[in-house]
């Protein structure tokens, strides 16, 4: 007998469907979005694409979370705005600013399967984004963009700085900057003002389920 070399992947957006369930996202009742858990299978999506990047897009993250709930108590700030979340991982935060009633918004992440969840999670929530797999953060800012909004993306020491450089970059392009983050270990508080602290659960808080003080940052 011949054994088969190589191994089928399945689609991913057939994936999510058939074994992330819907739930509504903690601390956020308003949006629901497809949501790993212990039996849903990930690892079958390994080696999909150029890289193996950990499935960020599969849970809401504390950072995601209070950006998402800023803009929904805050409609203001997006209402009528072009959007861009940067790193969007499940789209929460993008369909926070939809719901909030921005006039368009733009989910970037260099992860291809996190943007067939960011589609799904979309319609979940009846709401419009143009989502694409890229890295921008080398690249001019974007343009056709009032407000970026970036969740959770200081968790690495080299993807901090670079997000940094490319965040000053837009803000000296007119672009306004909000970053929500629950004081990861490379935030760097001093070139940030917080302007909102809310109490949101961050994936693998445990069993325990305690809360985190996350805050919402503008560029100083």
């Amino acid at each position: 007998m011949t054994k088969r070399s190589g191994t089928s992947h399945p689609d991913p957006a057939a994936f999510i469907k058939a074994n992330l369930s819907i739930s509504a996202v903690p601390s956020i009742p308003e949006i629901q979005i497809h949501t790993a858990g212990p039996a849903s299978g990930l690892w079958r999506l390994a080696g999909r694409g150029e890289s193996n990047l950990p499935p960020y897009w599969a849970y809401p993250w504390a950072g995601g979370v209070v950006l998402a709930r800023h803009l929904l108590d805050r409609p203001e700030k997006v209402a009528g705005r072009r959007v861009l979340d940067l790193g969007a991982g499940s789209g929460l935060v993008a369909i926070a600013a939809a719901k909030a009633g921005a006039a368009a918004v733009t989910a970037i992440d260099v992860d291809a399967i996190a943007i067939a969840a960011i589609g799904l999670n979309a319609a979940l929530n009846s709401v419009d984004i143009v989502a694409a797999a890229a890295d921008i953060i080398a690249a001019p800012p974007p343009k056709e963009t009032d407000l970026l909004v970036v969740g959770d993306l200081f968790y690495d020491p080299e993807l901090a700085v670079r997000v940094m450089a490319f965040l000053r970059r837009c803000q000296t392009a007119g672009i306004e900057v909000l970053i929500g983050d629950p004081h990861r270990a490379y935030l760097p508080q001093g070139a940030l003002q917080r302007i909102a602290t809310h109490a949101v659960l961050d994936f693998g808080a445990g069993s325990s389920g305690e809360a985190v003080q996350a805050g919402v940052f503008s560029l100083s």
